[in-house]
């Protein structure tokens, strides 16, 4: 009796957590194998019979002790690779994370129930906002159901990570202060910080212990609008969060020293569920040109965005939304997975309140007014300065290529991520003439805590493909041969990253083992060959397949040189958003997706004369 109970209860979301295996080290000589596969197409002979050596004198030297000596970590730590991971990637980073690390996007519901319409963008974001509050009381009552691949369950950590929480800069290394709780363990921050015209405004999403409704949510808004409307803006604190880590945890120590209230507003911003930022621009474009919301969420007002946010949810005039959320607690996934429950929400109800228009008494938003003076006037002031620059050197494109989607790449029996994969390959050799070293995530969810792991796509079959695709005397049937290969390769090199059988976080371990024994920095690591192949975040594509949902973001590029390259898949179409940055005038945002577009044309086309 007491197991078929326990069979017909719905699973709670964290209750596979402590049963998930460790993240795995992979073998040495199996990296540093793939290791070398991987940096061939950037070598010349000459060069990578210089990699050879440096590796093998690695793998026999220094190298064994450091793997050694990472086995031992493996041994005390659930997930060897996290807290490195969360420092070296996020935590350390230095230059402006609003730009450079966050992701965002548009929240994406316009095409079922909301095309843009102005005078209604407070309703709709009332009704938005509690279709958001309803998925954190699903985590927080454990409710949302664990995620899986096939019977596999997947962690679900980061979900904690997604409403009350923010990073804290710090003069040398930020922290991420986190203040989520489940029902079990007891109360959880449940306010709403909103933001408008420089200023800040907070009210509880509670009443009664209940979650307020659109029609109560919608006076809060109304209310912060009309005062925002018929008085000066506001000092636009906010703008420091734009700002390099160093200045902005200096100028918030700064802040807090001028008056003790400044503290607790910082902590009542910090504690909030999200932030919701009124936003007066309109930046609609169309269901096939997504360019506008997109580069209006990255790049938007300073003022009312708190970057350091785990989710600002961002309500444009026009009735369009979009969002920014600060990467280091979480992974778009996380972001894709509710924005998505959202959507779904909204398509059911076609949009619309239909429950009791009545509003209870509750107390009205209170406005967070920081003490300023001169001093963090100037700051805000050249915060907003370098922010202004910054923003303006980033270019963005978010198009829909509508020729076909996963419904005709799968008919030809062929992987649609890895189909998108070589056409991204295809499409920066045809403009640059040279293979372009690529990332792309892989998620290791299947172990506790995992997150990433960086899957090559540029691999040496993906190289040879693309010089057969342009080379105008190559035969067809080498073209497919050639392609096939490519396909074969991509898979089982994803497939073996999602084990946790990649090489980039192995020999990123081993490097981080070194530098915290204060040995000198190995050789593998100083090879030019490693930078340029894309070791140490030097990617010149970084790309993430985000679902195949309706839901899309961006990020800006790895390196200056360099795309971001970020794509959802549905039955028939693929969209896509491209970061490039325009002081770099060998890249083109717009002429890689031109390039892009043609390049699945192509490549359908040899896939199915291949069937004939």
């Amino acid at each position: 009796m007491a197991n078929h109970l326990s069979e017909s209860l719905p699973e709670r979301t964290f209750q596979y957590q402590s049963s998930l295996p460790p993240l795995p080290v992979p073998s040495l000589e199996g990296s540093l194998t793939k290791y070398l596969d991987a940096v061939h197409p950037f070598a010349s002979e000459k060069e990578f019979k210089a990699t050879v050596e440096i590796v093998r004198t690695f793998q026999e030297g220094v190298g064994k002790e450091l793997h050694q000596k990472l086995l031992q970590r493996a041994k005390t730590k659930r997930n060897w690779l996290e807290q490195w991971w969360l420092d070296s990637a996020y935590l350390e980073l230095r230059m402006p994370s609003q730009l450079n690390v966050n992701f965002g996007g548009p929240a994406p519901y316009l095409e079922h129930c909301w095309p843009p319409a102005e005078g209604t963008h407070l309703e709709r974001a009332s009704i938005s906002t509690w279709h958001i509050l309803k998925y954190w009381n699903l985590i927080r009552t454990e409710r949302l159901a664990p995620q899986k691949v096939g019977n596999t369950a997947l962690d679900m950590d980061q979900f904690r990570m997604l409403f009350c929480t923010c990073r804290v800069p710090g003069v040398t290394k930020d922290t991420i202060h986190n203040y989520f709780k489940t029902e079990s363990e007891g109360p959880c921050p449940s306010h709403i910080v909103v933001m408008c015209r420089g200023r800040s405004f907070v009210f509880d999403a509670l009443c009664d212990g209940e979650i307020i409704t659109p029609p109560e949510i919608l006076r809060q808004l109304n209310y912060v609008k009309q005062r925002c409307e018929g008085e000066p803006e506001g000092d636009g604190v906010a703008a420091l969060t734009s700002e390099e880590r160093t200045r902005w945890a200096k100028a918030r120590e700064y802040l807090i020293s001028i008056h003790p209230h400044n503290k607790t507003i910082l902590e009542t911003i910090q504690s909030s569920l999200c932030v919701i930022s009124l936003d007066d621009t309109k930046p609609y474009s169309s269901p096939d040109n997504y360019t506008n919301m997109t580069l209006e969420a990255l790049t938007g007002d300073p003022t009312i965005r708190w970057g350091d946010k785990s989710y600002n949810s961002i309500v444009f005039s026009d009735g369009t939304f979009g969002s920014i959320c600060d990467h280091a607690p979480y992974d778009a996934m996380v972001l894709v997975s509710m924005c998505w429950y959202v959507d779904q929400q909204l398509k059911a109800t076609e949009g619309k309140w239909k429950g009791s228009d009545s509003v209870r008494p509750m107390p009205i938003p209170e406005e967070l007014v920081f003490t300023v003076d001169q001093k963090v006037r100037s700051d805000i002031s050249h915060a907003k300065q370098q922010y202004l620059e910054m923003t303006q050197d980033l270019q963005i494109v978010c198009y829909a290529f509508t020729g076909f989607g996963k419904t005709a790449v799968k008919q030809r029996k062929l992987h649609p991520d890895t189909f998108v994969q070589l056409a991204m390959q295809l499409a920066y050799y045809k403009i640059h003439k040279r293979p372009g070293s690529c990332y792309e995530t892989a998620m290791t969810r299947k172990f506790y805590h995992g997150r990433t792991e960086t899957m090559r796509p540029c691999t040496q079959e993906a190289g040879k493909w693309c010089e057969a695709m342009t080379d105008p005397k190559c035969d067809v049937n080498v073209k497919r041969k050639a392609m096939l290969l490519a396909f074969n390769k991509h898979n089982k090199l994803m497939a073996e990253a999602q084990e946790g059988n990649g090489f980039d976080r192995h020999l990123f371990g081993l490097y981080l083992i070194a530098k915290e024994e204060g040995l000198p920095i190995p050789d593998l690591f100083m090879d030019p060959l490693y930078a340029k192949s894309g070791g140490g975040g030097n990617f010149v594509l970084s790309s993430s397949l985000v679902g195949y949902t309706t839901v899309l973001g961006a990020v800006a590029p790895m390196v200056h040189h360099g795309y971001g390259f970020f794509y959802r898949i549905r039955d028939d179409r693929i969209v896509i958003s491209i970061s490039a940055w325009k002081s770099y005038h060998q890249t083109d945002a717009a002429t890689l997706f031109n390039n892009f577009s043609n390049s699945l044309h192509e490549m359908l086309h040899l896939a199915t004369t291949s069937q004939l």
